[in-house]
């Protein structure tokens, strides 16, 4: 099921309270506030919860191009999807990783993007708003001058609904059109977008 019966707006300063709704106390999955792939691992572990929070919230409130969008069921706040160029993403593109880059200047090329991470609020899993979501990365990647889009999913979870799925499930990015460049580690390819 496919479901894209809300609407989907760019995380700007103006709405931070509602990304505050959504992650909760816990900030998302125990306390990220979506920094994991924000920051190295070193960085990331040297923060308190306050502070990843705060990193977040400093990000937002640069006046940039939005760091991901919000999906709203009228105006209630239900699920987040991180997409912006890879630059930003120091973790996501370590050497170590299987979304590391094909090649050795895409982390710092502004043209290549990535969805990185979706988060959605637990009574909303596994109803198929994760198309929805990512078909909103995609139309705002494409506004905002990305040549390329990547995003490096998941395969298989035990369950619908797994916390697990922060990077996406492998069949939104195959249904969205996304064909794979590229697999470093078993059950996670990276995939890419031509956009």
């Amino acid at each position: 099921m496919i479901s894209n019966d809300f609407d989907a707006r760019p995380l700007t300063p103006d709405r931070w309270s509602d990304f505050e709704t959504l992650f909760g106390p816990q900030g998302g999955c125990e306390y990220c506030w979506c920094t994991y792939f924000r920051m190295s691992a070193p960085e990331r572990r040297a923060l308190d919860r306050e502070a990843r929070k705060g990193a977040m919230r400093a990000r937002v409130a640069r006046g940039t191009v939005p760091p991901g969008l919000l999906g709203y069921m009228g105006e209630e706040p239900f699920a987040w999807v991180q997409v912006g160029p890879r630059g930003e993403l120091p973790r996501w593109n370590s050497p170590r990783t299987a979304s590391r880059p094909l090649e050795a200047g895409d982390a710092e090329d502004p043209g290549i993007w990535a969805v990185s991470c979706f988060f959605m609020a637990s009574r909303f899993r596994g109803k198929g708003h994760s198309h929805g979501m990512l078909s909103a990365a995609i139309d705002f990647a494409r506004r905002n001058g990305a040549r390329l889009l990547e995003g490096c999913p998941i395969e298989r979870t035990k369950q619908s609904k797994s916390v697990g799925l922060y990077v996406g499930p492998l069949r939104i990015f195959k249904a969205a059109g996304f064909a794979e460049v590229a697999r470093r580690r078993d059950g996670r390819p990276l995939m890419r977008m031509v956009l």
